[in-house]
């Protein structure tokens, strides 16, 4: 669903203060784009540091830096998680791209970790099959079919033929705010370079007006796509943690449970081993992937075990 309203800058807020939308974050500084297009390095008011990456907020100017008084609601925030902490990155997304690739290739574990996170928190996954040339790509389709059968879309590119790659992404980034994210060696890089153009450059710059060098793959960072929309792009990640879901959202990263749990004998049915649970009847009459109850098990055991601590 399209979030119009969301596309155009807000409008000033006070006289002394004007409403911007975080472009980067760097620890305990942001970048911000302006209402006007600018852009200004601020820091939050007071020690929290909790603005993400397209959050819209209100920010007092101060000189050639600025304070972020506070952040406007949001419609959704994307976290990821590990034993110790939770890390927001993200704010405000509509479409979560999910790279995958048949080389390297991709992790089943990771990319359905991706969903979960997706799907709690309201953002509306696509699997983006890169690299689709290779030979590999057949064992790829086949690993991905319970994911498509679940209606994800899927959309399959080859980021080394930047005008193909346009073709088939371009369409599903305008009037949406999109966030590319996927394991490190998937090619998202290359993706990114052929949907907005002078990316690489654009990230230099920013890295040099905040002292921050050659360092630039760390970085979460939104870039406004010349056809239209946003596309926040994030690190590689080689693991994805949901640390920070109840059990209840954990359930809700799963859509093909929703229908079964009605016929749950027990309301706090876990969905493990309980008599009577429709999860498990539908696991055995085959509508439910094997391997996508037990990364639903593996989520629950996590979460357990950090609690127990």
């Amino acid at each position: 669903m399209s979030h119009p309203e969301h596309s155009a800058m807000p409008s000033r807020d006070a006289n002394t203060s004007v409403r911007g939308r975080v472009v980067s974050a760097h620890g305990r500084h942001y970048m911000v784009e302006l209402e006007d297009g600018s852009l200004r390095q601020c820091y939050p008011r007071g020690k929290r540091s909790d603005a993400a990456v397209g959050d819209y907020v209100v920010v007092n100017l101060q000189g050639e830096e600025g304070s972020i008084e506070r952040i406007l609601e949001r419609r959704n925030l994307l976290y990821r998680s590990d034993e110790l902490r939770s890390k927001q990155f993200a704010a405000n997304v509509d479409r979560l791209l999910i790279v995958v690739a048949p080389e390297p290739m991709f992790s089943d574990d990771l990319a359905g970790r991706a969903l979960v996170g997706a799907w709690t928190a309201g953002i509306e996954p696509i699997i983006v099959l890169n690299k689709a040339d290779l030979p590999g790509v057949e064992v790829a389709r086949q690993r991905l079919e319970p994911l498509r059968r679940l209606g994800v879309p899927l959309v399959e590119t080859n980021a080394t033929d930047s005008e193909a790659t346009r073709r088939a992404l371009l369409p599903l980034l305008k009037g949406h705010c999109s966030l590319l994210l996927g394991q490190s060696a998937m090619g998202k890089s290359t993706l990114l370079n052929a949907l907005v153009p002078g990316a690489g450059a654009a990230t230099q710059e920013h890295s040099q007006a905040l002292g921050a060098g050659r360092h630039t793959t760390t970085t979460t960072r939104l870039y406004r796509v010349p056809e239209g929309g946003d596309l926040i792009d994030s690190p590689g990640f080689q693991a994805f943690g949901l640390y920070h879901l109840e059990p209840e959202d954990i359930v809700r990263g799963f859509p093909e449970f929703h229908k079964p749990t009605e016929d749950c004998r027990f309301y706090n049915c876990t969905h493990r081993h309980e008599p009577g649970c429709g999860v498990l009847a539908a696991l055995k009459r085959g509508e439910i992937s094997p391997d996508r109850h037990a990364l639903y098990t593996r989520l629950l055991a996590e979460n357990e075990a950090r609690n127990t601590y």
